[in-house]
């Protein structure tokens, strides 16, 4: 288990019956986790001193229910990083804590690179990885089929001061952009991949990750350079386990190029407990 321990901002504190317990900066939120099967006491005081919490409705989707006003959007730091915080309709606050441990893979070996390194973010999200990066000295190819997830990367950019560092802001769908970059004969020394289980884009596209991952892993090997240096798929898709993406890694990228294939679960540390909060999986394919 790869677990992101280096966080001042953020802090899970508690988890029990499906439910974490968070500070988010100054803010304490209760959101769901179907990993959360255990019913152990809620003894923490903060569970019931929480400025907010998610209640999932029985016919999907849910609503945020205040103790306590909270701002509509907030900034935490990671390092020398500044994102917003801003919670949404289905749980989610623009930032997931535990890719911390694959932004600083990423970063650490952008920053010790000879050259600089040209890097695709598929699926960027709000652009935390994208913010990572530039800060370490990369050029960015930031893609995501949501507007307003792009406009979110940019704001995160922004806060952090990297702004005006080289990067391309995308709104497409991701397997078309890189069928279109194959046919440009654009290339990338290092891609990231963080898709969704299921979504769709900016014109109905079905994206599903267990029929659609092999075949884009495929895809992506395509535009990647003749002397890339990594690739990172990340997964919360329960049936996509830390060794079926290695084996899906191995047997395109590994195959083709050579060098070694890593996977793991990645997670976040409780403070209360001290244990491990599994948070999904990432599979690494370094040069």
């Amino acid at each position: 288990m790869r677990a992101a321990e280096h966080w001042l901002d953020y802090e899970l504190i508690d988890s029990s019956m499906g439910e974490r317990l968070e500070r988010w900066g100054d803010i304490i939120l209760i959101r769901p986790d179907p990993n959360v099967i255990w019913n152990t006491k809620k003894e923490n005081p903060l569970w019931h001193k929480a400025h907010a919490r998610y209640l999932r409705s029985h016919s999907g989707g849910g609503r945020w229910q205040e103790y306590k006003k909270i701002p509509e959007r907030w900034q935490i730091s990671y390092r020398d990083m500044v994102f917003n915080v801003k919670p949404m309709g289905f749980k989610h606050t623009g930032i997931f804590p535990e890719q911390a441990v694959n932004w600083d893979f990423a970063s650490d070996l952008i920053s010790h690179s000879k050259r600089g390194l040209n890097v695709l973010n598929l699926f960027g999200y709000t652009g935390c990885a994208t913010v990572s990066c530039l800060k370490a000295g990369a050029s960015v190819c930031h893609v995501d089929a949501s507007k307003g997830m792009v406009s979110w990367a940019k704001e995160n950019a922004v806060s952090s001061k990297v702004a005006d560092r080289p990067v391309r802001w995308i709104v497409d769908d991701c397997v078309k952009f890189v069928q279109r970059e194959i046919r440009r004969g654009r290339r990338y020394d290092g891609i990231i991949l963080d898709p969704p289980s299921y979504g769709r884009g900016p014109m109905g596209e079905v994206w599903k990750l267990e029929d659609s991952i092999y075949s884009f892993i495929e895809l992506c090997a395509q535009v990647l350079s003749d002397d890339a240096a990594f690739v990172i798929l990340n997964s919360y898709t329960a049936g996509l386990s830390p060794s079926v993406m290695e084996y899906i890694m191995r047997s395109v990228i590994e195959k083709q190029r050579g060098g070694r294939v890593t996977s793991d679960e990645i997670g976040i540390v409780s403070s209360d407990t001290g244990l491990v909060l599994p948070c999904g999986a990432t599979t690494i394919w370094q040069k």
